[in-house]
């Protein structure tokens, strides 16, 4: 039998001449099942045999830079929460630098007791790894954050990008320090919304 014959139309003949295992497929002769079954029937022959080739495409999964804990009990003060920024920022800190990448995006994630939760992106001017920056501009936030239940469990994430090295023209500047500005723009915030509304809860610290 000649000509191309698909998988499932070489399955059947198989079946009809008693092929049940993989074990009766490779005992059968390679040159003789080309001739009557196609080049298909050889490749399924090559499986069963263990000789058949295929390349591997690896493929890197996207990797996530995120850093998450859950407190073992609730708490109602600043310094925990922000102990624990401090050190998840070192952490991604210190994993974006090994990949040569900074953080140009960090997203705080705050859960409360009741399930709820609470989210805020920080778009940083000029990315960077530098962690005492990244670090006064999640503080200068939560000086205005505000939260009626205690916190059972936060996380931070961290969007990379590849650093990228800027030219100015003859008449440009660049801002000698956009992350001050950044800080200088949240207190000001801070000023405008009023300390009735801003500043850690006094009932529970938050």
């Amino acid at each position: 039998m000649g000509g191309q014959m698909d998988v499932q139309e070489i399955l059947a003949v198989l079946h009809k001449w008693g092929i049940q295992t993989l074990g009766q497929l490779a005992a059968l002769d390679k040159g003789e099942l080309r001739a009557r079954l196609g080049s298909e029937a050889v490749r399924l022959w090559e499986r069963a045999n263990g000789t058949a080739t295929r390349l591997l495409k690896f493929v890197l999964p996207p990797e996530k830079f995120e850093e998450a804990f859950e407190f073992e009990h609730e708490i109602g003060t600043a310094e925990p929460l922000l102990f624990m920024l401090r050190r998840f920022l070192e952490q991604l800190a210190f994993r974006l630098s090994a990949i040569y990448l900074v953080a140009r995006e960090l997203t705080l994630r705050i859960t409360f007791s009741n399930t709820q939760s609470y989210e805020r992106v920080f778009k940083i001017p000029q990315p960077t790894n530098d962690v005492d920056l990244l670090f006064r501009m999640l503080h200068t936030h939560l000086e205005n954050f505000k939260s009626e239940q205690p916190i059972v469990a936060v996380a931070l994430t961290a969007e990379p990008i590849r650093p990228v090295s800027q030219q100015f023209g003859l008449f440009e500047t660049a801002l000698r320090n956009p992350h001050q500005l950044y800080e200088t723009l949240a207190r000001l915030r801070k000023k405008r919304v009023g300390r009735t509304r801003s500043g850690w809860s006094r009932s529970r610290g938050l």
